[in-house]
């Protein structure tokens, strides 16, 4: 008897201390499956223990997935994740939470079709199954296997149900700390996307320039996600294409460094507008157009994801991110490349809007110097003086065309006030609010004429050290006055003809089409016909220019004025000189009335300027002397037959008296009050050769 009691002491001492190292093992061990495979070392010294595997219950707790097995050599090789219904046996000892045990392995895997083929394999073994609870939840149930068909006896069943037990802490304990775990993982990828976003959004509202957006994005975004190429896709709502204008690749050799454009198709339009992201494999990316296909084949690039650039005022383009491995984005990275995409949208549409902003600013600013220059400028007169018939007829002409819109062009002499007129016409036309831009072609160089029309882009030529408007751009939707237009040269004369009849020019160094809406009046002194016979002036351009022509007559054709404009001087110029002139001297009158004015209004207006200056008294102080001289010349030039012979005379007698000299200081020019380009001219119209005044 006491050799008996001491056998049972032992073996239930045994139990215990395998018990204690199962507690162990499970505190120890990092996963249930290598408890599961320490547990035939521990427990087979105790009982007759031979593998043991641990079935899961699925979500809705119909179904069983094996999760973790401890198979012996000789057993069959029964795959992980093999699923069984909840049914029979398995189903008795989940709902009363009791082992069973099953004599027959082989009969009961026959009862699953899962586990079926694998029942040839088992023998004669025998098992138990055990319920896996703990207080909180059911996880399934362990399957315990014997080497032989016996069954455990009452201390091994209560040894196995203890171990059944710990197997469902370690279980519950092992879960929780991967659920620990995959929040810590989830927590940490918000807490980096959280970052990357808040990183984005500070680079992004620190700049205004679309371009610094957008390096300061991509930098972050290639950081964090891994990829090659980063790349800003807008919208061209003119040509309705899609436009590549950013690109950040580092690493890239192929690409090219011009823009590469794709035509919007209704599919496009459409994801744009359902704000649709999409990742693109790599056979994806070949049926895209070339060259971009070739362009990314050539990269070697696998994987492209897109995403939309929208806002509240419609679509801007698309975002796309590139990487040479062909799972480098998956369906998470997507959803915050979105987002990424929603801040840039902001962004982007922030810089366009200043830019655009900034741009009216500068257009405005270019408006605003111009016309101050403008206000400084001096001007021949402030208002149209005069009630000749000549000058009436002008008027009505005026009154007539200015509505219309229509070209004109102005020709007249020096002198006789053409950008007067051009300026009462754009008064009196629907165009009034905006801006009377005026150029004279003959007071710049050839050379930078182009530049003053149609405006250059920075770096276009040397000393083209900022990009500047032309004055069509300044002109645009007012009125564009050329003054001077028979000087502009050959090489330019079919630029301004494209430019009036197609209203679209390029800047110097730019391949943008501006399109404007720009009134032309046009203005010389010179024949412009003659010109057309000598090669100098293009036919088709003066019939452009020649829609509606008016001729404004000299002064010496509307004498009845000049007694009206001697007043108005006077009176302007005595108020800015500060001096009281209450009278003008009848033979004065006479004497100025009866003088030829060469140089019309202009020389008018400074002979009573200088008349201003040397009066001291309140009576109008004229220099007699050089009007009698004038007079002279005018009779002697009257005793011709015509009015050409006489004209003729006058400009022989003037380069006589200039020793030949035509410009230049007492040349013949500046005797007469004319441009030299006008004198040489009128010399060629009207036949005058060196012998004429050489002799």
């Amino acid at each position: 008897m006491l050799g008996g009691d001491i056998e049972q002491q032992t073996a239930t001492e045994d139990r215990y201390r395998a018990l204690l190292d199962v507690s162990s093992a499970a505190a120890k061990q990092p996963t249930v499956e290598a408890l599961l495979h320490s547990l035939r070392s521990l427990l087979s010294r105790v009982s007759a223990f031979h593998g043991a595997g641990l079935y899961l219950l699925s979500d809705d707790a119909k179904t069983l997935r094996l999760v973790a097995i401890d198979r012996p050599a000789d057993g069959p090789r029964i795959p992980p994740e093999v699923e069984v219904g909840r049914a029979g046996v398995i189903a008795r000892v989940l709902d009363e939470q009791r082992p069973a045990h099953l004599p027959d392995l082989a009969q009961e895997m026959l009862k699953f079709p899962q586990l079926a083929p694998y029942a040839s394999g088992m023998g004669t073994r025998s098992g138990y199954l055990f319920p896996v609870s703990t207080f909180r939840k059911q996880y399934g149930l362990v399957a315990f296997g014997r080497m032989d068909s016996g069954e455990f006896s009452p201390e091994e069943l209560e040894l196995m149900n203890s171990v059944a037990t710990h197997i469902a802490v370690a279980l519950e304990s092992a879960l929780a700390t991967d659920r620990a775990e995959h929040y810590q993982r989830e927590l940490a990828k918000e807490r980096d996307c959280l970052r990357l976003l808040l990183e984005i959004n500070n680079a992004v509202v620190s700049h205004l320039d679309v371009d610094e957006v957008f390096r300061s994005a991509s930098a972050l975004i290639r950081d964090y996600f891994g990829s090659e190429l980063t790349a800003i896709w807008l919208i061209d709502r003119q040509s309705d294409q899609i436009q590549r204008v950013l690109l950040d690749f580092p690493s890239g050799k192929v690409f090219l460094d011009e823009p590469v454009s794709k035509q919007m198709t209704e599919e496009d339009h459409e994801r744009l507008r359902r704000r649709q992201c999409d990742l693109l494999s790599a056979a994806e990316l070949e049926k895209l157009p070339s060259p971009i296909a070739e362009e990314l084949k050539a990269e070697s690039i696998k994987l492209m994801a897109i995403a939309p650039l929208v806002t509240a005022s419609g679509p801007l383009g698309v975002v796309t991110m590139g990487s040479r491995r062909p799972d480098a984005f998956g369906q998470q990275q997507l959803e915050l490349f979105s987002q990424i995409a929603m801040q840039i949208s902001l962004a982007i549409d922030n810089a366009l809007a200043y830019g655009r902003l900034n741009a009216s600013n500068v257009h405005l600013e270019e408006q605003r110097l111009y016309l101050e220059s403008e206000i400084r400028s001096e001007y021949s007169f402030e208002d149209i003086v005069g009630k000749s018939a000549a000058l009436r007829k002008v008027l009505d002409q005026v009154s007539i065309v200015a509505p219309t819109g229509s070209t004109v062009l102005l020709h007249g002499e020096t002198g006789t006030g053409k950008e007067l007129i051009a300026r009462a016409l754009h008064n009196l036309s629907p165009r009034r609010d905006r801006t009377f831009v005026r150029l004279n072609c003959a007071a710049i160089p050839s050379g930078l004429v182009e530049s003053e029309l149609f405006g250059h882009e920075k770096g276009a030529f040397t000393g083209a050290l900022m990009q500047k408007r032309g004055r069509f751009e300044v002109a645009d939707h007012g009125t564009l006055f050329l003054d001077e237009i028979g000087d502009i040269s050959m090489d330019l004369q079919p630029k301004l003809l494209r430019a009036l009849q197609e209203q679209e020019f390029e800047r110097l160094g730019s391949t943008k089409t501006i399109h404007v809406d720009v009134r032309l009046i046009a203005a010389t002194h010179r024949d412009l016909a003659a010109m057309i016979e000598e090669r100098q002036f293009r036919e088709d351009l003066f019939y452009r220019l020649n829609v509606f022509p008016i001729e404004i007559p000299p002064l010496r054709e509307r004498r009845e004025d000049i007694p009206l404009l001697i007043h108005y001087f006077v009176s302007r110029l005595a108020r800015r000189m500060q001096k009281r002139i209450k009278s003008i001297p009848k033979q004065s009158m006479e004497l100025l009335v009866k003088a030829d004015w060469p140089g019309n209004v202009r020389e008018l207006e400074n002979f009573i300027e200088r008349c201003v200056i040397l009066t001291q008294g309140d009576e109008l102080h004229v220099p007699r002397t050089e009007l009698k001289r004038s007079s002279s010349r005018t009779s002697a030039a009257s005793g011709a037959s015509t009015f050409e012979e006489a004209e003729r005379q006058v400009i022989i007698d003037a380069l006589k008296s200039a020793a030949g000299k035509i410009a230049g200081t007492s040349g013949a020019a500046e005797r007469l009050g004319l441009k030299r380009t006008t004198l040489q001219n009128k010399m060629r119209r009207l036949n005058i050769s060196r012998a004429d005044y050489m002799q």
